[in-house]
């Protein structure tokens, strides 16, 4: 399971910036932080993001099991309780391409919860 660490601002900045990348020209994300990093939101729900020098990506509890099997992934814990559909991923062991997987894995879950009210 992933341990928290404290990063640097310009480290989050560069692990954000590999995200915002990854999304350019998607419809309906926007940014917001949260977890101690930047987040991105598909329709008002988290999808993926940046904390403790990892990314996070939301794949949802039916996909958890496999996705932390995949290279470089850890089950997120939050306050001891391990936070089911949410994965912390190494940042080195993704290149351009797997994270547009994880992306793609995200928004798989994501995309399908209803849309949020309006407060």
């Amino acid at each position: 399971m992933a341990k928290w660490q404290k990063v640097a601002p310009e480290e989050k900045l560069k692990l954000a910036e590999r995200l915002r990348t990854a999304l350019a020209g998607r419809r309906g994300v926007t940014e917001k932080r949260m977890f101690g990093g930047i987040c991105f939101l598909l329709r008002d729900h988290m999808l993926c993001g940046t904390g403790s020098g990892n990314f996070l990506f939301r794949v949802g509890k039916e996909a958890h099991a496999a996705a932390v099997k995949r290279h470089g992934a850890k089950a997120m814990v939050h306050s001891g309780r391990r936070m089911e559909g949410f994965i912390w991923v190494d940042p080195t062991m993704c290149n351009a391409r797997s994270v547009k997987a994880w992306i793609s894995l995200a928004t798989a879950y994501v995309g399908k919860l209803p849309l949020k009210k309006k407060r």
